[in-house]
């Protein structure tokens, strides 16, 4: 694809656990030459391609699992904002990315949505054994059986995959293919594995409360979300065998089912 695109290589090869990548120079602009290795991140570039660059980093070109799309260049970081004072600005951040790229726009994207039912099913499965994942299992069934506001979810919103794109501002990459109610991509901002502070107790009612303000999500179903999610992100850590990771997102659990308690006292 690097001769017929004409492209320029602008940096060393990489790859992620899903995909292969190489920095390179379009018509005089950065660019990435990403190449799909699973039927996730197949189904995640069709999603990209739906949402046209707005809100998201353009895709200038694909063919079969490769595309080509816009790369960031600005200097902005969003986990380093999150760990040097600035936490609020980098929540509003992502609230305001989530929220434009959950607009109405018209069609579907070309791929296979998953239901976020079946998205949850490593967590089904496991409800049965350690408690911790029967609680969350119990908060993500009662908030599927009733769905609100039902969008196609990015379905993986954290502080390093929304970019600086410099004057285009920040923009969503790596989405997945999913389906269903909005709030499910808020309650991922508090469950960022990555984050150190995550399971801080005064930064997560300090960051609950500017999604709740950014969103309009009610703070109660907004904790709903966050237990269940902080539950199948415990459940996936656990398929990987990453036992301290799986820990990280039940001390978020925790804390939403904490709070679920001193709402309804």
């Amino acid at each position: 694809m690097v001769a017929r695109w004409d492209l320029s290589p602008d940096g060393a090869p990489f790859a992620t656990p899903g995909s292969d990548l190489l920095p390179v120079r379009w018509r005089g602009r950065a660019a990435m030459l990403k190449r799909a290795n699973t039927p996730e991140e197949r189904a995640g570039a069709a999603v990209l391609r739906w949402w046209g660059g707005d809100g998201a980093a353009e895709v200038f070109a694909h063919d079969g699992d490769v595309l080509l799309m816009e790369r960031a260049t600005g200097a902005g970081d969003l986990m380093a904002m999150a760990l040097s004072g600035r936490d609020d600005r980098a929540t509003r951040i992502l609230c305001g990315t989530v929220e434009h790229l959950h607009r109405h726009r018209p069609g579907s994207p070309d791929t296979e949505l998953v239901p976020l039912r079946d998205w949850f099913r490593s967590l089904e499965a496991v409800r049965g054994g350690d408690p911790r994942y029967g609680r969350s299992w119990a908060a993500a069934e009662s908030l599927l059986a009733d769905p609100r506001d039902q969008v196609v979810l990015h379905g993986d919103v954290h502080h390093d995959n929304v970019l600086d794109f410099g004057e285009r501002g920040w923009l969503a990459i790596d989405p997945k293919c999913v389906v269903g109610e909005r709030g499910y991509d808020y309650a991922n901002l508090l469950t960022n594995p990555d984050l150190p502070t995550a399971a801080d107790p005064v930064r997560f009612v300090r960051q609950l409360e500017v999604i709740v303000a950014e969103s309009g999500l009610p703070r109660e179903r907004l904790l709903r979300w966050v237990l269940a999610f902080a539950g199948l992100s415990a459940a996936w850590f656990d398929e990987d065998g990453d036992i301290d990771e799986r820990e990280r997102d039940f001390a978020v659990a925790d804390l939403a089912a904490r709070h679920l308690e001193g709402a309804v006292a």
